[in-house]
């Protein structure tokens, strides 16, 4: 999740998951519980948003989390929750945090059954959070629809920029030799969610590589490998 994943204005489902609260001395219909499964779906793909000095109030504890299960499946159901933006297996990112199907069922199975706690003794250890900064403007190669390159370039990430809400574009490389390189396609993405997508693996990119699928107006920072051989977020 990133800035204000789930969103200010759903007073309707901050109420929905007061209502969830008063209701915990409800029938249990789960077996899956927070400190066994759930608090590491958070811990994973919520968590380095939402915590004590992150970007979005915590849901890193049960007592945080418990107020918010309706809201939370909500956002869930819409896929805004986590704002990821792009549509998983076309090209890959290390810091991908949408959940996977089966962690959307958990999750699910979870809250509409009670929504237990669970043994804290099964509670994993809290991970730890890097800073993820925006790349530094001298180091970022911007390209726009269409652009060529002059001369081969490594690639590390990409940052989409003005794009417009909510639309869907496949971003694309068409290399040289006729092949084509999926870089990211953006679905629903936000630009007030807006963030780098990181490659599993740097990507090199010959000369003569041209840029498709950017939309008008909007453009495409290449972030290049760290400096320093063997460092990566």
């Amino acid at each position: 999740m990133t800035t204000a994943c789930i969103r200010t204005g759903l007073g309707a489902a901050i109420l929905a998951g007061a209502a969830v609260a008063a209701e915990a001395h409800d029938a249990l219909t789960t077996s899956v519980n927070w400190s066994r499964t759930v608090s590491r779906i958070v811990y994973e793909r919520c968590a380095s948003c939402h915590r004590d000095g992150g970007t979005a109030f915590s849901l890193t504890t049960y007592a945080e989390a418990r107020p918010w299960a309706v809201a939370i499946r909500e956002e869930i159901f819409a896929r805004t929750m986590p704002p990821w933006g792009a549509v998983k297996g076309f090209g890959e990112f290390r810091n991908d945090r949408a959940m996977y199907p089966s962690q959307i069922n958990l999750m699910v199975s979870w809250i509409e059954g009670g929504a237990p706690e669970g043994d804290p003794e099964d509670l994993p250890e809290p991970p730890e959070y890097p800073e993820e900064n925006a790349p530094a403007a001298e180091t970022v190669r911007v390209v726009r629809n269409g652009a060529t390159l002059e001369s081969p370039v490594v690639i590390d990430g990409l940052f989409p920029r003005d794009v417009p809400d909510g639309g869907s574009y496949q971003i694309v490389a068409e290399l040289p030799d006729g092949r084509v390189e999926p870089l990211v396609w953006l679905y629903e993405y936000r630009n007030e969610y807006g963030h780098a997508f990181l490659l599993e693996k740097p990507l090199e990119l010959p000369a003569g590589t041209v840029f498709r699928g950017i939309p008008a107006e909007s453009s495409l920072d290449l972030i290049p490998p760290p400096s320093e051989p063997g460092v990566r977020d």
